[in-house]
């Protein structure tokens, strides 16, 4: 059973193309998402679905989270728009729709890397099971990334501190600090809007060794 409001959760955020020729299939489907999703464009074809796609990038600077394609259209076929989509961007959500007819095409989509297919006529519970899982697929990889966005600090164009490693790397490389050298940078980091004292920064470098502390002068 769907446990719709974690699916508003997981979709609230999200952007779609939905490619379809058929006319009544196409709001079919915009009809069952219009409300769940964040953005929803729609295309008639192939070319035109390609022409959204591109344009989408140009204009937002980012892929639709998910696209939604039927197989058999004019111009350019489903097959061939996941294979060109997927030369833009390997790491496309795509979501495929084929009808009980299209077997011969089914195996070229699965050695592309597409996994996630509905059957026409649509079947709604189903329809709607696998939009959550692949919308939640699609939440949590979002939340991974910016978790580890969070985590990264640039010092300049080539120095980046990473909070939750502990570690500086200049070019992609290592540099090299002691336990005490890793604590002096994690805490001015931490404090990089205020000033901080000799004493304070002394205080959490050796928070953990009172006895052996320097004295401060």
């Amino acid at each position: 059973m769907i446990d719709y409001v974690l699916l508003e959760e997981y979709t609230r955020n999200t952007t779609v193309l939905i490619v379809e020729d058929d006319e009544n299939i196409r709001k079919e489907i915009y009809d069952l998402l219009v409300d769940m999703f964040f953005h929803i464009d729609v295309a008639v074809d192939g070319y035109d679905g390609l022409e959204k796609y591109t344009n989408y990038y140009n204009k937002n600077k980012k892929h639709y989270d998910l696209v939604i394609t039927d197989i058999k259209m004019p111009k350019i076929c489903g097959v061939d728009l996941s294979k060109m989509i997927y030369e833009i961007n390997k790491e496309q959500k795509l979501m495929v729709l084929s009808a009980h007819d299209d077997p011969e095409y089914l195996i070229d989509l699965v050695n592309i890397g597409i996994s996630q297919f509905i059957t026409k006529p649509i079947e709604i519970n189903n329809f709607i099971q696998v939009i959550f899982d692949v919308s939640k697929s699609i939440h949590f990889k979002k939340n991974d990334i910016k978790n580890r966005c969070n985590n990264i600090i640039k010092l300049n164009e080539t120095t980046i501190w990473n909070k939750e490693l502990k570690r500086l790397t200049n070019n992609g490389k290592d540099i090299k600090l002691s336990k005490k050298e890793i604590l002096v940078v994690d805490y001015l980091l931490k404090t990089a809007e205020k000033t901080c004292t000799a004493e304070e920064l002394i205080a959490y470098v050796w928070k953990d060794n009172q006895d052996s502390s320097p004295d401060v002068k």
